[in-house]
Order: structure tokens, then C-alpha cells, then sequence
């Protein structure tokens, strides 16, 4: 790829979406934007690139923002931690709570794997302690393709197999004639799908117990990722926890929230975890 090709394009995705994507990974780019190429008819990136320098197109641009971000994910990924945030997390959120709802955000969700792994995991082994619980789950993306996929639901062989069981497959999942499987209709009305960037405000998402950012800001600049941190402790409810995927940390990204004491990636308000422990 030409450097002032890759130049353009990574420039696209940082503005867009945080993402700083290294000269010696421009491979990625070429792979993430090939389906759009072939769509469009473009023979390379440089004529992609050229459309998108002669002609001002808001909407197209996002496309190629949101194509650019990183949607691997899969089922049950990190099986522990979705475990503690059901068997632990959420029960105490309802003892806390004065309500008995509870709202958990999946930012970055992709295609909707660890929202969906969070109903089959509420499903298979709700605790005593949220019987009786209004639980909402909301999954966003920036990518509007593939937030309309994570809504329907439907996902291939290969993407069934990383992370589901045979048990739960068959329990929860119907295979399509198109050779695709379809979750549960009682489990996809349990999750909401809305499309949203990170670097934007989050405000009309409302205010949330349990956040799960998990290997979502590694691959933004550390100005983006200081944003996206901020703006989602402005949607934590006083004692909130957000979750991190493992190896990532908030240590000289913000002082607006500190380590969990009892949760390894999770991360509360600056100023209360001390107390929280102490309370316990």
C-alpha cells in the first residue's frame, strides 16, 4: 500500500474512531475495507481513497471509519469474568438497588457475542439472588452493519464454534436452511442493539451498573482512549463497575476511576473502592 494511501486512511480512523493503526499492520486496512472495495468497484485503496478526496461524502466515510475498527469477538470469551459479573457483580448491584432493575452495557459489542453470552449464562444459571430482577442489556458498535447483524442474531458455523458447547447450541439455537444458526427469539428480545461511537457522548444511553469495555481501547491512541473512559464513567451509577479486557488498564489514562479491589479488570469510581471494601 502506498504510504500516502495508508496515511489517509489511518488518519480516517484515528479522527473517526480513535483507532491508531501502525504503519506495519496496513495490511488490516486492506483487509477490512476489501468487501467494500469489491462492492463499490474500486481496483485499489488509492482509488477508494481518491473517492474519498473528490467527492465529500459524510456517510461513506463513517462506513470506512467503522470498517476499520476490529470486530473479533466470540461466545463466552473470558468465560470467568462473565460468570463473576452474573454469580457476583449483578447480585450486588440488586442488593444496592432500591429499584430492582439493572442495566449492563457492552460497548464495543460487535456482533453481539458477549451481550447474547450474558442472557444464555442469565438463562442457564441465574443465581437465586436476581431471580425477580428487571435486567437490560444494551450492546452498541460503531459499525451499523454489524450491529444490524448482532440484532438478528444469526451466526455461522465458524462463529458458533468459538466459544458455545454442543448443550447450549442445540438448547438455544435453530439451524437455518442457509446453513446459518439463529438464536433464540426469548433470548435476542433480551439484549437492545444501538449503534454508537465510543468518542461520542454517551448521555442518551442512560446510566448503567455494569459496564464491559473488554478489548475495545487497546487499539485506540491514548488520547481516544482517556475520552471513551470519561464519557463512560459519566453512564456509571454511583457504585458501577466497568470491565476491561485482560492486559488493559486505566494507570495514567484518568483519575475518574481507580482499580476494583475484588475484581482483576475491574474498575469503580476514583476514591471508592477502599470503601467499598471496607463496608464489606
Amino acid at each position: 500500500m502506498q504510504e500516502e494511501v495508508f496515511n489517509e486512511l489511518a488518519d480516517l480512523a484515528l479522527k473517526s474512531s480513535g483507532q491508531a493503526i501502525p504503519k506495519s499492520k496496513s495490511y488490516l486496512i486492506e483487509a477490512r475495507l476489501a468487501p467494500i472495495a469489491r462492492r463499490e468497484g474500486f481496483g485499489s485503496m488509492a482509488d477508494l481513497v481518491h473517492c474519498l478526496k473528490s467527492r465529500a461524502n459524510p456517510i461513506f466515510a463513517a462506513e470506512i471509519a467503522a470498517a476499520l475498527v476490529s470486530k473479533d469477538t466470540w461466545f463466552f470469551r473470558d468465560r470467568d469474568c462473565l460468570q463473576r459479573v452474573v454469580e457476583d457483580v449483578l447480585p450486588k448491584r440488586l442488593k444496592a438497588s432500591n429499584t430492582g432493575r439493572l442495566k449492563v452495557w457492552c460497548a464495543g459489542g460487535s456482533t453481539g457475542q458477549e451481550a447474547y453470552s450474558l442472557a444464555i449464562l442469565l438463562e442457564d444459571e441465574m443465581p437465586p439472588a436476581l431471580r425477580g430482577a428487571k435486567i437490560e442489556l444494551l450492546s452498541t458498535d460503531i459499525c451499523k452493519v454489524v450491529t444490524e447483524k448482532a440484532r438478528i442474531g444469526r451466526f455461522g458455523h465458524y462463529e458458533v464454534q468459538r466459544g458455545l458447547s454442543i448443550r447450549r447450541l442445540i438448547k438455544h439455537f435453530t439451524r437455518l436452511e442457509t446453513g446459518q444458526w439463529e438464536l433464540s427469539e426469548d433470548l435476542r428480545s433480551r439484549v437492545s442493539f444501538r449503534q454508537h461511537n465510543l468518542l461520542e457522548s454517551a448521555h442518551g444511553l442512560g446510566k448503567f451498573d455494569v459496564v464491559l469495555c473488554r478489548n475495545v481501547l487497546s487499539g485506540m491512541a491514548k488520547p481516544a482512549r482517556k475520552r471513551v473512559v470519561e464519557s463512560i464513567a459519566e453512564q456509571m451509577m454511583p457504585g458501577a463497575m466497568l470491565l476491561l479486557g485482560s492486559g488493559e488498564n486505566l494507570i495514567g489514562i484518568t483519575d475518574k476511576l481507580e482499580p476494583a479491589r475484588d475484581f482483576r479488570g475491574g474498575w469503580v469510581a476514583a476514591g471508592t473502592a477502599n470503601a467499598e471494601a471496607s463496608a464489606a
